[in-house]
């Protein structure tokens, strides 16, 4: 199982094209969803207006009918009286007769719920159907009869289908006469009305469903687009990682190996060479001593001196690779150390000074600035050509500032062109880690010098302590 998980663990590239999918797969999502609400509710209320248009125009077909039959025996109805028998079976014959379509019919009834004219179905007149109710539980003559009460009007209800047999929904017209107590109507069946709402309804859907299956592709393109254009951006990124990757370990390689070679040389040009004249010198007091040489004792002499000079090479080269004042004393003595060791071995005029404050860097920005203040120094030695050289170290609101500059030639056009050197370059990226900042001013020319500036930020100030609050100002 952890294979199977490790297997499907997405890389640093996947991750990014899922977080910027993601967000793409929502957004388009609620825009379906917004789509197809809208939609929905739109073509409803169209399908509502078409379904009551056509309803309408059922009721005022119903209505004509109705009317046209009242006026082909009004005549009869308005000259008879409520007992003439006559009149009422001359009206029942014409109502008989006035059947259209294949299921349209006049029907009539008496207010106390006796059929008396069916045409299409002739097994209902003279029986009675009070309380009759459809499969939806509606009285269905109970409800004529009390429209025609009240004049006329409209009711919707089931009804069997003459040319069927099967029940359907219906909307009949009714009106009364009510010297006789007849409700009079005919009814029309919507089935098409019905069909062409579900039609309509059914088209909505279908385009809706398109609709869902255009944004659908138009997504798959989009996240397509993001995965494969995430791809070719990891591609390329991881290549140009590798890239920096081999030119960072190169230049690694490089510093480790101008450092050995540097210690190499001090320890062959220094050390070894003094150790060489101590067993010189040694070996001289030795056949000295043999031959009872009265002058035995300067050879010694020397030979101790010598030792004395390779004991401070020692401790030069450990100072240099790691002073100990550093970790012990702070900044500010490690780098007055360092000058006055520089001025001393170079015949340089050097001077440095500081304002010393409360807070204290931390290690990062203390070894850093001190590797700064040693490159720059190392720098001045070897290509300023410079008579004096100044180190400046000051804290601020904004952090802390050194500042070394030197009356030498400057840097020359060629060096600039070239790019900085790996000593400059290491002091950049020093800077970098601190999230600092190194400006190099620098004007061709003899006597013009270079001035060098590395800050680093407020961040790495150490707070002071809760004694360091009470007692004195204490060196960075």
């Amino acid at each position: 199982m952890r294979r199977l998980l490790s297997a499907f663990t997405p890389n640093y590239g996947q991750k990014l094209s899922l977080v910027a999918s993601i967000p793409l797969i929502l957004a388009v999502a609620a825009i379906a969803a917004l789509v197809a609400v809208q939609s929905r509710a739109l073509a409803e209320r169209e399908i509502k207006a078409l379904e009551n248009q056509l309803l309408e125009a059922k009721k005022a077909e119903l209505r004509n009918y109705v009317t046209q039959a009242r006026n082909g025996f009004y005549f009869i109805y308005g000259n008879a009286s409520p007992d003439d028998e006559e009149a009422k079976q001359q009206v029942k014959q014409i109502l008989s007769a006035m059947i259209y379509g294949d299921d349209g019919f006049f029907f009539v009834y008496d207010y106390d719920g006796t059929n008396l004219v069916s045409p299409r179905q002739t097994e209902r007149i003279n029986q009675t159907f009070v309380n009759e109710t459809d499969s939806e539980g509606t009285p269905v003559v109970d409800e004529l009869i009390r429209i025609a009460r009240q004049g006329d009007g409209y009711l919707t209800h089931l009804w069997s289908k003459p040319s069927t047999g099967k029940e359907a929904r219906m909307i009949t017209y009714v009106t009364s006469f009510p010297s006789w107590r007849w409700a009079v109507g005919t009814g029309v069946f919507i089935d098409d009305v019905l069909a062409t709402v579900a039609t309509a309804r059914a088209d909505v859907e279908s385009r809706i469903q398109r609709t869902f299956v255009y944004i659908s592709a138009i997504t798959l393109a989009a996240i397509l687009m993001v995965f494969l254009s995430g791809m070719v951006i990891n591609f390329r990124e991881r290549r140009l990682a590798d890239a920096k990757l081999k030119k960072l370990t190169q230049r690694v390689f490089d510093a480790q190996e101008e450092e050995r070679g540097r210690v190499a040389r001090e320890l062959h040009d220094g050390i070894s060479q003094i150790l060489v004249g101590v067993r010189y010198t040694l070996d001289s007091a030795r056949r000295r001593f043999d031959r009872g040489t009265p002058d035995a004792d300067q050879s010694l002499d020397q030979g101790i001196e010598h030792l004395g000079t390779a004991i401070n090479e020692v401790r030069r080269i450990s100072r240099d690779l790691r002073p100990g004042v550093l970790d012990d004393l702070g900044l500010g003595p490690a780098l007055k150390s360092l000058t006055e060791d520089f001025e001393d071995r170079t015949g340089i005029q050097t001077d440095f000074h500081t304002v010393v404050f409360r807070n204290r860097l931390d290690s990062n920005a203390k070894i850093a600035l001190y590797r700064i203040a040693q490159e720059a120094l190392t720098n001045i030695e070897r290509h300023a050509g410079a008579t004096q050289a100044k180190l400046d170290l000051r804290g601020h609101k904004r952090g802390a500032t050194l500042r070394i500059s030197d009356n030498g030639r400057g840097m020359n056009q060629s060096v600039e062109q070239r790019g900085p050197g790996i000593g400059l370059r290491n002091m950049q990226e020093r800077v970098e880690q601190l999230d600092g900042t190194l400006r190099i001013l620098s004007a061709r020319g003899i006597g013009k010098g270079t001035i060098i500036e590395a800050t680093v930020p407020l961040t790495h100030l150490l707070p002071p302590s809760s004694d360091e609050t009470l007692a004195k100002r204490v060196p960075v």
